[in-house]
């Protein structure tokens, strides 16, 4: 039985174009972000995959990824579940920030911490730790039995949920995880044994 798990980050969005931190806001794809997802749907198709069930965020830009993914791959009706455990990180205070502006504001070696350290939030947001502590739980009681029990799964998501679910697929530890970046609109491919544990990843990145 395959046991089949695709990850993908959502397409560029107008947030992301103009550097700013973008966390729970919810601003729509780019022009760029709408072409990267229907790449994520082409390189699917082309490997032949098709899926049983599909995950993604409360946000729109995750959602539109994954409706322009499953259009490619004529799966436009799929059971699709929508859920805020799956939201990228809340970068609170610092939401809708230019991350230059920030930088001066709060000092580069400030911003590299709230951004790349593993369990510091910024001021009333979420550190990567804090996401993981509500993305996890959730994998492991809604989306994992899914794909255990065979169902091919996809999850459209975000650069730092993603980075929870890739840290325990992977056994990373918090400072690998921190390195790995997550291209817009990149499908990440795994197959796991009855266990949950990963047997093979092809990240299809270039």
């Amino acid at each position: 039985m395959e046991r089949l798990l695709v990850l993908v980050r959502h397409g560029q969005s107008e947030w992301n174009l103009k550097n700013l931190f973008t966390g729970w806001k919810d601003p729509d794809l780019t022009e760029k972000g709408v072409a990267e997802a229907k790449r994520a749907g082409e390189q699917l198709r082309d490997l032949k995959l098709e899926f049983d069930i599909a995950f993604t965020s409360d946000l729109q830009r995750a959602q539109k990824t994954l409706k322009l993914i499953l259009a490619e791959l004529g799966q436009d009706d799929l059971e699709t579940v929508k859920n805020l455990a799956l939201n990228e990180r809340d970068y609170g205070d610092i939401t809708g920030m230019n991350k230059d502006e920030a930088r001066e504001q709060f000092g580069e070696e400030q911003v590299h911490i709230w951004r790349r350290s593993f369990d510091v939030p910024p001021p009333g947001g979420e550190s990567l730790k804090m996401t993981a502590e509500r993305v996890l739980p959730y994998y492991h009681a809604e989306i994992l039995p899914e794909v255990l029990s065979g169902k091919r799964t996809i999850v459209a998501a975000h650069g730092n949920s993603l980075r929870a679910l890739i840290m325990e697929l992977e056994d990373l530890s918090p400072e690998e995880i921190l390195k790995r970046e997550l291209g817009t609109g990149t499908p990440v491919v795994y197959r796991l044994d009855e266990e949950g544990k990963v047997t093979s990843v092809e990240d299809l990145a270039g």
